[in-house]
């Protein structure tokens, strides 16, 4: 054997590196005996910037590679999931939470609340509070309320939404109901009321009286003392919130629809368990379930994404865009009714029943998921109200 040769053996051959922390010799990027990366920090800074590259354009063909089957193939993720081809695909717990994160974010600016005046899509309606007389301030209560109806109409089902809608159609009659009190006492008596007397209408009751934290307590008997003070105090935060409702109704659907992705990840372990109960028989683990909960969720909140924007859209061209704004129309109808018929044939194809037994499980899942979504939308807002 020549040089050459014991250089060109050498070469084919080569010692492979060994891990840095149990001596085990590489066979990838991690060490297959202690699991240790084999790139660490201390290494060049710039070659953070093809890492960061790498991830960021990995992450991009993924999404795209999993937002047209999520909207247009109902139950494909799930089936590919379970047959192992995962890779390809952003996981389902990723794909929910960026979904509900950007469709909520994106939904806070769907509409605004300011003060008496409730603005949709920047859109001044109401401006209750300059009124200058009874039938004036009741003409543009009506017109916010119609705007509120109309928005309710149109984002219909959406988690969090119409509890900011009832929040803000419970501040247009209040809105209106205060300015109509002051108009007519000043016709009467020559001047509104006083600052005390409109605070009083901000007081919270219990028993029939005025709530104090040292006069008149809320007292649960069976809870122990610490409880009640804890719940007093949060007593306490819900009405000093409900007095800074009236200067900024933003900050409540705000809180509202920024807590509303957490309740969704929360109920989305009952929903699994209601599919596990309905599907008892079929032998499928929790966790695939589970798995098929967050894709059916993943595509609520896509859907959901995409009426805000067509809405936005359509609001931005403006009624006199003609075709165009029919288009919208159009296509957010379509997309209604894509939604619940997409989560019957997901329901369908995942778990392989007949029609009859399909849509007798797909209505009592409905109206099950629908009462716990509702209550855990008022106990959303409840918690939005003292902690926002």
């Amino acid at each position: 054997m020549n040089a050459t040769t014991t250089a060109v053996t050498a070469t084919r051959d080569p010692t492979p590196p060994a891990c840095q922390n149990c001596g085990t010799p590489l066979l990838g990027e991690h060490c297959y005996a202690c699991g240790q990366p084999v790139k660490g920090l201390v290494r060049h800074f710039s070659s953070f910037f093809g890492d960061f590259f790498d991830s960021v354009f990995n992450i991009d063909a993924r999404v795209f590679r999993t937002l047209w089957p999520l909207f247009a193939k109902p139950g494909y993720l799930s089936r590919e999931y379970f047959a192992g081809h995962r890779i390809r695909f952003v996981s389902p717990v990723r794909l929910f939470v960026f979904l509900s994160i950007i469709t909520f974010f994106m939904a806070q600016f769907a509409f605004d609340i300011s003060g008496d005046n409730v603005n949709f899509n920047g859109r001044d309606d109401s401006d209750i509070g300059r009124a200058t007389t009874v039938v004036q301030a009741e003409q543009r209560r009506d017109a916010a309320l119609a705007e509120l109806t109309k928005a309710r109409r149109e984002e219909h089902g959406v988690p969090g939404v119409d509890g900011a809608l009832i929040a803000a159609e419970v501040a247009i009659n209040r809105a209106a109901e205060r300015r109509i009190a002051q108009l007519r006492e000043a016709q009467g008596k020559g001047a509104p009321p006083s600052s005390e007397e409109e605070e009083e209408e901000d007081t919270i009751s219990f028993n029939g009286k005025p709530w104090d934290a040292q006069k008149n307590p809320l007292t649960v008997s069976w809870l122990p003392d610490f409880a009640n003070r804890w719940i007093n105090v949060q007593v306490g935060r819900a009405k000093a919130n409900i007095a800074r409702l009236k200067h900024d109704p933003n900050r409540f659907k705000d809180a509202v629809l920024s807590a509303v992705p957490s309740t969704l990840f929360l109920l989305l372990p009952v929903f699994a368990l209601l599919l596990k109960l309905a599907y008892l028989f079929k032998r499928r683990m929790y966790m695939e379930h589970l798995i098929v909960g967050l894709h059916s969720h993943a595509f609520l909140c896509l859907a959901l994404l995409g009426l805000v924007s067509l809405n936005a859209l359509e609001d931005w061209v403006g009624p006199k865009a003609g075709f165009l704004n029919g288009l919208l129309g159009i296509l957010e109808a379509l997309l209604w009714i894509w939604m619940p018929l997409y989560l019957l044939l997901m329901q369908k194809r995942i778990y392989e029943q007949g029609w009859l037994m399909t849509l007798l499980k797909y209505f009592v899942l409905g109206v099950s998921y629908l009462v716990l979504l509702s209550i855990g939308v008022v106990v959303t807002m409840a918690a939005s109200l003292v902690w926002m």
